[in-house]
C-alpha cells in the first residue's frame, strides 16, 4: 500500500491537488476536512478529540485493506512537536502492512492563499470556511502563530518533494507528484 501525505499551510491547495492526484492514480483521497466538518456539524464546535478518534478508526481500517493506497492532506506546523508525533503515529498504524510513505509539501505565499481561501471548490467541501472574513482571520492568525513551511534541510523523509504551487495548476502538481513517485 502507498500513503501519500500532502501537507502545507492553510489554503495552499492540499485538497485540490489531492483531488486531482486521486483522479490519475488508484489512490483514495482522505482530506482533513472529511472528519472536521461532520464533527463541527454534530457538536457545534471544533472538537479535536472526536476528530482524531475518527481519523484513527479510518486509518486503522484502511490500513487492513488491499487498496492501492491513500492520500491524506493536513496542515503541518513544523514548530510543534505534536504535529511531528502525529505524523509518526499515522505511519505506525500503516507500517505493519508494508506501506510505502510519500511526503509532499506545498508552499505558496500568503496573498495567493488568501485568494484561494474563497474558491468555489474549497467552500463546497469545507463548510467551516464559508464565512470568508473569519476564515481569512484564522489563516492570518495561523501564519502569525506557527510555521507551516519547512526550513531548508529540515525534512529528511525518504520520498519527499517540496512544490511551490503558486503558479501551477492542481492538475500539473498532481502530475508532477505521480511522475516523481511512480504512483
Amino acid at each position: 500500500m502507498k500513503l501519500v501525505f500532502i501537507f502545507g499551510d492553510a489554503a495552499v491547495g492540499k485538497m485540490t491537488v489531492g483531488q486531482e492526484l486521486s483522479k490519475i492514480t488508484d489512490l483514495r483521497l482522505f482530506h482533513n476536512h472529511m472528519t472536521i466538518e461532520p464533527v463541527i456539524e454534530i457538536f457545534g464546535y471544533f472538537n479535536p478529540t472526536a476528530i482524531n478518534r475518527l481519523r484513527q478508526v479510518i486509518f486503522e481500517e484502511y490500513a487492513k485493506t488491499d487498496n492501492y493506497g491513500m492520500i491524506f492532506t493536513f496542515m503541518f506546523a513544523f514548530d510543534m512537536q505534536s504535529d511531528w508525533d502525529d505524523l509518526e503515529h499515522v505511519k505506525d498504524i500503516f507500517r505493519p502492512y508494508g506501506t510505502e510513505f510519500y511526503h509532499v509539501e506545498l508552499v505558496a505565499p500568503q496573498n495567493i492563499r488568501l485568494k484561494r481561501n474563497a474558491t468555489e471548490n474549497r467552500l463546497k467541501h469545507k463548510a467551516s470556511k464559508r464565512d470568508i472574513e473569519i476564515s481569512n482571520l484564522r489563516l492570518l492568525n495561523d501564519d502569525q502563530n506557527h510555521r507551516f513551511e519547512s526550513n531548508p534541510g529540515e525534512i529528511t523523509f525518504e520520498n519527499y518533494i517540496r512544490i511551490d504551487n503558486s503558479e501551477l495548476s492542481a492538475e500539473a502538481v498532481a502530475k508532477t507528484i505521480k511522475e516523481r513517485f511512480n504512483l
